[in-house]
């Protein structure tokens, strides 16, 4: 079932917002929130995320209906892709080295902050380019 394009890019603000706390405040604490935020949305997909649930909540009531759709797979990939730079995030902000904390946390915040402002999703497009690469044509 596709859901509403609306939802993962809403997601993908709320993200940059708080990575940006992280790097602003450096707290693990924030990292380790966004951490489960990914986490949920990679195991339930982004419409089971906290932001998923907030999205449809809160927010999506509040607009139109969705004139646009996709296949929830490529934004599942991408929360488990920002789930693996959160990981790497905490292990640096938590054991070290700092700055392997903030690159990774810093990586994070790009892509979710291309997806926020321009609509592209960095984790969506690795998924569809991998799919290309490993799926025989038929």
């Amino acid at each position: 079932m596709d859901i509403d394009a609306r939802g993962p890019r809403f997601g993908a603000a709320v993200t940059t917002v708080v990575l940006a706390a992280v790097l602003i405040t450096g707290s693990a604490w924030l990292l380790a929130w966004q951490t489960l935020a990914f986490a949920l949305g990679a195991a339930g997909g982004v419409a089971r995320s906290p932001y998923g649930r907030l999205f449809r909540a809160v927010v999506r009531p509040r607009l139109g209906p969705p004139t646009a759709f996709e296949s929830p797979e490529p934004p599942r990939f991408a929360q488990a892709v920002g789930l693996v730079f959160a990981g790497v995030g905490l292990v640096g902000f938590w054991a070290g080295p700092a700055w392997l904390g903030l690159a990774a946390t810093e990586a994070a915040l790009a892509a979710a902050f291309l997806n926020a402002a321009f609509g592209y999703c960095l984790g969506c497009e690795t998924y569809l380019l991998l799919r290309r690469v490993t799926v025989p044509a038929e």
